[in-house]
């Protein structure tokens, strides 16, 4: 068993696609015209066995209330992986993206937290030593 696919609930699919892809680094798995939305999903590096993220429209009435809060109280979504933390964050700051915590040492990890634009934090996170 395998963790195939997540979500993340994002604003803009169109400008997720942007972020995830152009700034992160991320490749585009499928992207299928759904009426007014799409099936979006993106994954980072070429193996099959990488977990596919599904850009997922905020369309049920419990996703806003619900992300706003995470975010308001500078919570991640979820952790991106990085092996070096520091120059990640100063790669990512030169494209203009916001972070709302640097490079901090926190024990066992380095993290940083940034905002993907699409109403969500996500944190990177480096293992230290």
């Amino acid at each position: 068993m395998r963790l195939q696919t997540i979500s993340i609930f994002v604003d803009d699919q169109q400008r997720a696609l942007d972020f995830y892809t152009g700034t992160l680094g991320f490749e585009v798995t499928a992207d299928v015209p759904l009426g007014e939305h799409r099936w979006l999903t993106v994954r980072l590096g070429a193996s099959d066995a990488a977990t596919e993220v599904s850009l997922e429209p905020k369309g049920h009435p419990a996703v806003t209330p619900f992300t706003d809060a995470l975010a308001a109280d500078g919570i991640p979504w979820c952790v991106l992986g990085v092996d070096d933390i520091e120059a990640e964050h100063e790669r990512l700051t030169g494209l203009g993206v916001t972070f709302t915590q640097p490079p901090t040492d926190v024990g066992p990890v380095v993290v940083a937290v940034l905002d993907d634009t699409c109403g969500n934090l996500l944190q990177l996170a480096q293992v230290a030593g």
